[in-house]
């Protein structure tokens, strides 16, 4: 997080700190990284490593869920609670609602989805998007995007796109270059308009923060045809007339751990104490 946005979210927060419990949903399946949440780092397993920067984050309650006894095994080990979840789950959200009903969660508390594959994810974000579904009584969920500024990104079908109304709040998500602008000039240097530059481009961040309430009832909505083509749970939300708050970062937060590369990439990083 800038200073600009660490100030922006402190005058904007409530006096108090928001509530809210982060949840760590944890698999060992992983095509790229197999046992991607037990992977050394720094003397660490990597989903201790996020649990820790959860912590930082001021949650009043940080718990992994999984469906793998190592992973709550390493929990144990390092004294980080731990549920464990189904193995039949189509989706990280499923997960999480089974977590929250598990831990007894009543309806009106918010609980921030932080992914076991981030352990450098900034603890002030996870605050921040806690705080942004609190200023947002009527969304079900919250989320973080910051601009796209390069039209290879703005092309890439694997960099999610948002566009969001006046208020912050998402109308669509896509795989897609959105909002596509029709009259725009062909550009091959790389950049992008200053039409869409000004819009602008958003690219989706993956942390979500949800109402419990919502969570529960998220599994029992029916997929919608829309996340079927795109292959992004979030617009099931949506569809079924859910509003998602949308917090606008000003920059790219550090990417998560999907390959060998990104893991020694992270390790290199944990090694030097650049963080």
């Amino acid at each position: 997080m800038t200073e600009r946005e660490r100030s922006d979210f402190m005058a904007t927060s409530t006096a108090a700190p928001v509530p809210f419990v982060a949840l760590i949903p944890a698999r060992m399946a992983s095509s790229r990284l197999p046992g991607k949440p037990l992977a050394d780092i720094g003397g660490l397993p990597m989903v201790i490593r996020v649990a820790h920067r959860a912590h930082a984050s001021g949650a009043s309650r940080v718990v992994i869920a999984t469906d793998e006894p190592a992973v709550a095994a390493a929990a144990a080990r390092h004294s980080v609670e731990c549920v464990m979840t189904r193995a039949d789950h189509p989706s990280g959200t499923d997960r999480l609602a089974e977590a929250a009903d598990l831990l007894g969660l009543s309806d009106d508390q918010t609980v921030v989805n932080v992914q076991g594959d981030e352990p450098l994810i900034d603890p002030e974000v996870v605050a921040a998007v806690a705080a942004e579904l609190a200023r947002h009584a009527g969304c079900a969920m919250a989320t973080a995007a910051h601009p796209i500024t390069t039209l290879d990104d703005y092309r890439n079908p694997n960099v999610v796109k948002v566009v969001t109304d006046a208020s912050g709040r998402a109308l669509y998500f896509s795989r897609a270059p959105i909002p596509f602008e029709r009259d725009g000039p062909a550009l091959s240097d790389g950049a992008l308009s200053a039409a869409l530059l000004g819009a602008p481009v958003l690219r989706h961040v993956g942390l979500y923060a949800y109402r419990v309430g919502f969570l529960r009832r998220y599994p029992q909505l029916p997929r919608s045809p829309l996340e079927s083509i795109e292959s992004l749970e979030q617009l099931r939300a949506l569809w079924h007339g859910h509003s998602i708050a949308v917090l606008r970062l000003s920059h790219a937060p550090a990417s998560g751990v999907d390959t060998p590369e990104d893991l020694a990439h992270v390790r290199a990083l944990i090694a030097a104490g650049a963080v």
